[in-house]
């Protein structure tokens, strides 16, 4: 395998958008994500959009953004996880501010090569980027998918489901964890997405009930109001941080 990023291979951008999505089409509804299109990325920090190639052919992307943390101003990471880490970014590179750290915002594998240590490979890349360019930190705001299949339990209750080997009963943790991250902290409102009723059957499929409302591909019911002729999904993620080796 061998690891590039757009700023020397910016010929990989389009095969490298083909190897995954962001999976619910709800999930393309966050206002914040449209901050970080990969055109964006690709112009604005390509030496943090890394391509995986098996044999020449893209396998996998890992994407990150560079930030200021901690500081004065952040000393913990946002509650608002995904969509706060990326206004932060934004904001850092509007202000002109030295970055000191690195936050993961996507992992994608091709379908054919899950499973293979390619997304670990992936993540292991972003950390040597972040040490090549003197950042001391890389985080994550992760999004467990596996608990789809329990969307009314909490994350902190989901965390607590362990394999007998003592790591997350998660597939996407359990990667994160055998690369040496800790947990952080949950994030309660990593990504918020909200829309009309009308939207929302667009969106999922079927018409939302009032109160809470299981989709598929959420981590978390979607809150409805008829009277409001509107709804909301709040979804937590998980904070974690790897290790930057010095030097």
């Amino acid at each position: 395998m061998i690891i590039e990023s757009l700023a020397t291979r910016p010929d990989l951008l389009d095969a490298a958008l083909g190897l995954g999505g962001v999976g619910a089409e709800f999930m393309r509804h966050d206002q914040v994500a449209g901050l970080t299109r990969a055109s964006r990325l690709a112009v604005r920090w390509p030496e943090y959009f890394l391509v995986v190639l098996d044999r020449g052919l893209p396998v996998a992307r890992a994407v990150g953004v560079p930030l200021t943390f901690p500081a004065d101003d952040r000393t913990e990471l946002p509650d608002h996880g995904w969509d706060g880490v990326i206004l932060w970014a934004v904001e850092d590179a509007l202000d002109e501010r030295r970055p000191t750290a690195l936050a993961a915002l996507d992992v994608q594998v091709d379908a054919g090569h899950r499973g293979r240590g390619v997304a670990a490979q992936a993540l292991s890349a972003l950390r040597d980027g972040a040490r090549t360019h003197a950042l001391q930190r890389l985080v994550v705001p992760v999004r467990p998918a596996g608990k789809q299949r329990f969307p009314h339990l909490s994350m902190r209750a989901y965390l607590d489901q362990r394999r007998p080997d003592g790591l997350s009963d998660d597939p996407w943790l359990r990667t994160h964890e055998r690369l040496g991250a800790r947990f952080v902290k949950v994030a309660p409102f990593a990504m918020t997405i909200t829309g009309t009723l009308k939207q929302w059957e667009h969106w999922t499929g079927a018409p939302l009930h009032p109160g809470a409302n299981v989709v598929d591909g959420g981590l978390a019911p979607v809150l409805a109001s008829i009277e409001q002729d509107m709804a909301v999904y709040v979804e937590p993620n998980v904070w974690l941080e790897h290790p930057v080796p010095v030097g």
